[in-house]
């Protein structure tokens, strides 16, 4: 199933694409997409249900994030062989995490807001894990049975912000920073989340074309460790990573985003993002 919420920001309603892509509305079955229905139960209940059953939502229409209830955004940095090569780093011998603040989090074709001070506006395209039974301590033979399905997400970074110390949180969790969806594309359907390509452009420029096979750390591994660190509730989304042709990695000179630039992204059968920078509210006053 591809699961997700449409409508005006804070008035979304649940719907799906059926098999022709089409959108249907399922407000008729659950008023919302809520953490707690991405439980294998919960999903069950979801695919009993005929998509021909439900009426289809004509025109355009806005996606927000595909499910509420997230606690945790987690990221893995340097996840890529490529993308550590890139950036002239060791390859990691664990995975390195950090958070991204829930607050960053918006609907897939949000504006992009510059901060205040900002002067290395990035780009990061990466597969979303999104967690749908609890996981604390699993194995890794265990961890995919916890995942609720697969999201497309651009791990925007403010690079100045990020370098000032060691801890990177500062410069990952910025309002706007965490554009998810369009869709929640459900595990049965990602016969290989290792095999999926990945790409971005900037302005119409191809800047990242990759693919989750050159990860370091599978979906599988960091969902074992991960939950080893911090326990995973239904709805929490980790971010694996992203491939080679981010600004800071450009040569020879880094290229970061500006007001006024569109980004565009996807992920092999999880849809696209499209972002446009624009000034902070604050600037012009």
């Amino acid at each position: 199933m591809k699961l997700c919420r449409y409508g005006q920001d804070g008035m979304e309603k649940p719907g799906l694409l059926d098999g022709k892509g089409r959108l249907r509305d399922l407000s008729s079955q659950c008023s919302d997409i809520t953490a707690e229905m991405l439980s294998p139960d919960g999903l069950r209940r979801l695919v009993a249900i005929d998509p021909a059953s439900l009426p289809v939502v004509e025109g355009d229409h806005r996606f927000g994030i595909p499910f509420t209830g997230t606690s945790k955004y987690v990221c893995i940095g340097l996840n890529f062989s490529d993308h550590a090569e890139e950036a002239g780093l060791a390859v990691p011998s664990e995975p390195i995490i950090f958070l991204k603040a829930v607050s960053a989090m918006c609907g897939p074709d949000e504006p992009t807001i510059q901060p205040l001070g900002s002067t290395k506006l990035d780009w990061e395209v990466e597969l979303g894990v999104v967690i749908g039974t609890k996981a604390q301590c699993v194995s890794e033979a265990d961890a995919l049975s916890h995942v609720a399905g697969y999201c497309l997400l651009n791990d925007v970074s403010e690079r100045a912000f990020q370098m000032q110390s060691s801890q990177w949180d500062k410069g990952k969790g910025c309002d706007t920073f965490g554009p998810v969806g369009p869709w929640l594309v459900t595990a049965d359907e990602v016969a290989d989340p290792q095999s999926l390509r990945m790409w971005l452009d900037v302005n119409g420029q191809r800047m990242q074309d990759g693919s989750t096979a050159t990860m370091i750390f599978d979906v599988k591994t960091l969902v074992s460790y991960v939950s080893r660190h911090m326990t995973l509730m239904p709805g929490d989304i980790i971010a694996t990573g992203t491939p080679p042709g981010v600004g800071m990695g450009q040569k020879p000179e880094p290229v970061f985003l500006k007001v006024g630039d569109v980004v565009t992204l996807g992920i092999e059968g999880l849809g696209e993002q499209t972002q446009r920078v624009i000034p902070h509210p604050r600037t012009a006053r």
